[in-house]
Parts: structure tokens; C-alpha cells; sequence
């Protein structure tokens, strides 16, 4: 039994190293879709996750709800924020003009004495909540209006999703102003109604902030780890080129159907799975190279092109079990093509579509987390995507072995059915 294995293992890597070119461009081609799709997807990654949204502001309020909302969005990382254009102070018509030139997304003008009004507002508010005895029935009658116009000159190709976070920023901004100021006017009445030796400070509210906000990562990695280009491309590439060998596994399959080599082997005494075995360890340790060589490209070539290093997360024993359960997946896939294929061109066909199908399917091409809701459900049934979610786990989440589990499990079990359907049709086949 052995014997018979070890001599179909040697003649699956004969054949396999006899076409040079076939070989080349399994190793070669996924190396070269990571470097360009990577590169490619890089500034919109960052676009998602990073700071890059040009803003010019026009600040002609000079005053603390200028100042707050200037370095409000200089300190967010949603932003990169200027207040000149061409070397010039900004003004309301020069930036609509760099606005509608594309040099700016979007234009802020704060007007002048916005803070100013937003101090009236505010002492009227507490004006009429704090009546006194003999104009307690006026005062808490008047009528306040918040008079703040804040023009935004927006970029037509200003994604709606920047706009709604740039005008969120500017709500939550503008109310914690008048939040200092109504704390500052409250304790400024309260004094004036205290005895002189227990009057409270008048700025005892001023640098007092009621919410602090902490970002906090989901992931046991440390640091801040977000699914940048690198992080994604990297392993989605390397599982389609490892689940893209059904089209040289089924051509092999077929070449021995044409060349009638595989009735020579029907007529030995052994099972077809023994028999396919030999292919199976080959191919999955070609998968297991091609892995190699990708995570290579993510560790070393992509930070010479000044893009972020590949971070692996604290697993390997994790890493190499997602890997060589996503292998055998890839190899089970393509020895089920390559079975019920009845032509060479039909295996090439029916496998290069279907790999592309479901890889569009997996969130390869675009993240499972930026698609439809409807289409993030139809995702989870694409095994590509069961291997991707397997390298989030370790290279985004930081998870061990117990976090790939359930993700390696259903591709050794699609591995598994894949095989079953295989030896069933070739056992149909034969007895036709």
C-alpha cells in the first residue's frame, strides 16, 4: 500500500515539474496579484481607515468655537485640515474655488461672532432658568435661537459617509463649546447669589469635560492592528491562488482520462482514493509553498514599496492549521472538478469561473465588512471565505488555535464531501 502511494506521489511530482511554465505561473502569478492589487487598494484602505480627507477652513469667528472646531478636526484621524491656499490665508470664495477645483472634499466657513452667539444664547438659557423674584414671569417666556450658520462647500465626489462624519464632528464640537459655556455662566450666577467667602472660582468649570472618549481595538494583537490593504490582500490572494490550482489538478486529471492511463489504473488493485492520493499530498504541498512565498511577499517586498509589513499575529501552530486545512480544501475542490469535467477545456472553464464566483462571493476582491448586508449573509457559504475569516482571526484578532477551529473544521469537512462526490462519480463513471 505504501509502496503503490510513494510511487503515485513520484509520478504526480514528474509530471508536475515537467511543465515548467505551469509551474512557474502557480508560483509566480498570485506574487504579482498581491504586489498589484495590494497597491492598488492601498489609498482605499487608508481612505476607510486612515486620516486623507482634504478640508480647508475659513475661521472668521477667531474665538473658542473656531478654535475648537479647528483642532477638533486637525486632531481627529478622519482629516487632514488646512487653513491657507496656495500659500494664501483661506477666505469663504477662495476655498468654493479650491472646492470646486478638487483641491479640497470640503470647505468649513465659521462665521464671525459665532461664539459670541453662542454665549447670548446660552445666558438667556440660564437667564430663564434662574429667574429672579420680579422678572421671573418674563424671563421665563424668552425665546432663544441658535443664529449659527456654518457653510459647507462640498466636493460633488465627496462620499456621503465623510460628509455625515465631518457634520457629526462639527455637532459634537459645537455643543461641547456651549456645554463649557453654560457650566461657566451657571457657576458665574451661582456666585453672585453666594456669600463672598464661598463664592466658587469663575473658570471652575472651564477646562471640565463631562465625556472622554477611548478607543479600544476588539484584538489581542498589540497596538492598533485595522484591516489595511496589506492585512486583507495578502491572505485573500494567497487563498485564491491556492484554491486557483483546480485548473492545473483537473487539467492533470483529464490528461490522464485522454491519454487512457487512467484505465491502466482502474485495472490495479487498488481504490481510486488511494490511487488519488498521490495527487492530493503533491498539489497540497504546492499550496503549502505557494503560502510561503505569499506571506514573503507581505513580510519583505510590500514594506520595500513603503507599504505596512504583514503582522502574522501569536499563533503559528494557528497559521499552519488554517493553512493546510485551506490546502486540502483547494485540492479536494479541484480533484471534484477535474472528475466530473468530461473535456480539458470544460475542467478549465467550469474551475476558473467557479474559483472567481466564489472568491467574489468570499470577500477577496472586497472586504465582507464594506458589502450588502444581504450579500455578507450569502458569504459565509463560500469555503474561500471560511479560510479568509480563519487568517482575520490570527492576523487581525490575534486568536490562537481555539479561534480557527470551527473555521478549519468546515474546510477539512468540505475537503472531506469534495472527495466523497469525487470517488462516487468516478465509481458511476467507470461502471458506464
Amino acid at each position: 500500500m505504501w509502496y503503490k502511494l510513494f510511487a503515485s506521489i513520484k509520478k504526480e511530482t514528474i509530471i508536475l515539474l515537467r511543465d515548467k511554465i505551469g509551474l512557474s505561473i502557480l508560483f509566480i502569478m498570485p506574487m504579482v496579484l498581491v504586489l498589484v492589487m495590494t497597491l492598488v487598494q492601498d489609498s482605499a484602505f487608508k481612505s476607510i481607515n486612515e486620516r486623507g480627507i482634504p478640508i480647508v477652513i475659513v475661521d472668521n469667528d477667531h474665538d473658542t468655537l473656531g478654535i475648537s472646531i479647528k483642532l477638533g478636526l486637525h486632531y481627529s484621524k478622519l482629516c487632514v485640515v488646512s487653513d491657507s491656499i496656495d500659500g494664501k490665508p483661506a477666505t469663504a470664495e477662495l476655498a468654493k474655488q479650491a472646492v470646486s477645483q478638487g483641491k479640497f472634499l470640503v470647505g468649513i466657513v465659521i462665521p464671525k461672532g459665532a461664539t459670541e452667539a453662542v454665549r447670548k444664547n446660552v445666558g438667556q438659557l440660564v437667564s430663564s432658568a434662574m429667574p429672579s423674584d420680579e422678572d421671573s414671569l418674563t424671563k421665563t417666556n424668552v425665546h432663544v435661537t441658535d443664529s449659527i450658520n456654518i457653510v459647507l462647500f462640498i466636493d460633488p465626489v465627496t462620499k456621503k459617509s465623510f460628509l455625515t462624519s465631518i457634520t457629526s464632528n462639527l455637532h459634537e464640537f459645537i455643543s461641547i463649546v456651549k456645554t463649557k459655556i453654560m457650566f461657566q455662566t451657571f457657576s458665574e450666577q451661582i456666585a453672585e447669589l453666594m456669600p463672598e467667602n464661598t463664592k466658587a472660582p469663575k473658570n471652575a468649570f472651564a477646562k471640565t469635560q463631562i465625556i472622554n472618549y477611548k478607543e479600544v481595538y476588539a484584538s489581542n494583537i498589540i497596538g492598533e492592528l485595522v484591516p489595511n490593504a496589506v492585512q486583507h490582500n495578502v491572505p485573500a490572494w494567497t487563498i485564491f491562488a491556492m484554491f486557483f490550482i483546480v485548473i492545473p489538478l483537473a487539467g492533470s486529471i483529464m490528461k490522464e482520462k485522454n491519454e487512457g492511463s487512467v484505465f491502466r489504473l482502474h485495472t490495479m488493485p487498488s481504490s481510486y482514493l488511494l490511487l488519488i492520493n498521490g495527487k492530493i499530498i503533491v498539489y497540497v504541498c504546492v499550496c503549502m509553498l505557494q503560502f510561503l512565498l505569499m506571506m514573503s511577499v507581505g513580510l519583505v517586498f510590500l514594506p520595500m514599496l513603503g507599504l505596512p509589513v504583514l503582522v502574522l499575529g501569536n499563533s503559528l501552530l494557528g497559521i499552519f492549521i488554517v493553512t493546510l486545512a485551506t490546502s486540502f480544501a483547494a485540492t479536494g475542490y479541484g480533484v471534484m472538478v477535474g472528475t466530473i469535467a468530461s473535456t480539458e477545456q470544460q475542467a478549465a472553464i467550469v474551475g476558473s469561473l467557479s474559483i472567481l464566483l466564489l472568491s467574489a462571493l468570499g470577500g477577496l476582491w472586497v472586504p465582507t465588512y464594506i458589502m450588502p448586508e444581504l450579500m455578507r449573509h450569502i458569504s459565509v457559504l463560500s469555503p474561500l471565505n471560511w479560510a479568509l475569516e480563519g487568517f482575520y482571526e490570527l492576523f487581525l484578532r490575534g486568536s490562537g488555535v481555539i479561534g480557527i477551529l470551527d473555521e478549519s473544521i468546515k474546510l477539512f469537512i468540505f475537503f472531506i464531501i469534495t472527495m466523497t462526490i469525487a470517488s462516487l462519480i468516478n465509481r458511476v463513471k467507470r461502471n458506464i
